[in-house]
C-alpha cells in the first residue's frame, strides 16, 4: 500500500507544482480500488473538475487559519504529523469554526464525534485546544493503524478504520472519497506555501 501513497504524492506533486494555476482545470477521481487519478485532460466520464473553494468572499483565508497556528504547529509537532496535513483535515472537517457541529452528530474544529471525544479524553469539544489535541491523537491512532499510509489514515479518519480495514483499501463511500481527495487538495496547497 505504501507504494500506492507514493504514487498518488508524486502525481499530485506534478499536478500542483507543473500544471497550470487554475484549479478548475484539473480533473480527478477514485476508482474502485480507492486509487486517485487526475489529469488535465478527462477521457473518462468519471473524471470531474476538481473543485477549490478558496477563501470565502471577504474573508482571508490566511487570517482565518493564522487563528489556531500556534495549536495546530505545537499538537502536530508533539504527534509527529505535518502541520499542513492537520491544517487541512481542519480545513475540511470545519473549515476552521471551532464550534461547527455536523449532522451526524460531529464537533469542533476537527469534527469529533462524542464517542471519539470521549475515548482520547477531550472534555469540551468546542474548546481549539482540546479538539485539535483529540482529533490529532485520534488521526496519529489511524496514521499507525495503517502504517503511515496518508490515504488509508484519512480515509479511517473520516470512515473510521474498521470499514477501512473491511474493505482493505478506501471504502466505497462517496463522502469519504471526497472527503481524501478535498484533505489532499488543501495539504498540497498548505505544504507548497
Amino acid at each position: 500500500m505504501k507504494w500506492l501513497s507514493t504514487r498518488v504524492i508524486f502525481t499530485l506533486l506534478y499536478f500542483f507544482l507543473f500544471a497550470p494555476a487554475a484549479f478548475a482545470e484539473i480533473y480527478s477521481y477514485v476508482d474502485s480500488k480507492g486509487i486517485l487519478h487526475f489529469t488535465n485532460v478527462p477521457t473518462d466520464t468519471r473524471y470531474k473538475p476538481m473543485e477549490y473553494d478558496g477563501p470565502k468572499q471577504g474573508v482571508n483565508l490566511k487570517d482565518q487559519r493564522r487563528q489556531y497556528d500556534a495549536i495546530i504547529l505545537n499538537t502536530s509537532r508533539k504527534y509527529a504529523l505535518e502541520p499542513a496535513l492537520i491544517r487541512a483535515i481542519v480545513k475540511v472537517e470545519s473549515d476552521f469554526d471551532p464550534i461547527a457541529v455536523s449532522r451526524a452528530g460531529a464537533l469542533g474544529l476537527m469534527q469529533l464525534m462524542p464517542q471519539t471525544a470521549k475515548e482520547m479524553k477531550v472534555k469540551n469539544p468546542f474548546d481549539p485546544r482540546e479538539n485539535v489535541e483529540g482529533g490529532v491523537k485520534y488521526f496519529k491512532k489511524m496514521w499507525e493503524t495503517f502504517d503511515g499510509d496518508i490515504i488509508l489514515s484519512l480515509a479511517a479518519y473520516n470512515a473510521g478504520a474498521k470499514a477501512v480495514l473491511k474493505y482493505n483499501q478506501v471504502p466505497p463511500y462517496r463522502q469519504t472519497r471526497d472527503y481524501v481527495e478535498k484533505v489532499l487538495t488543501y495539504y498540497y496547497i498548505y505544504k507548497n506555501k
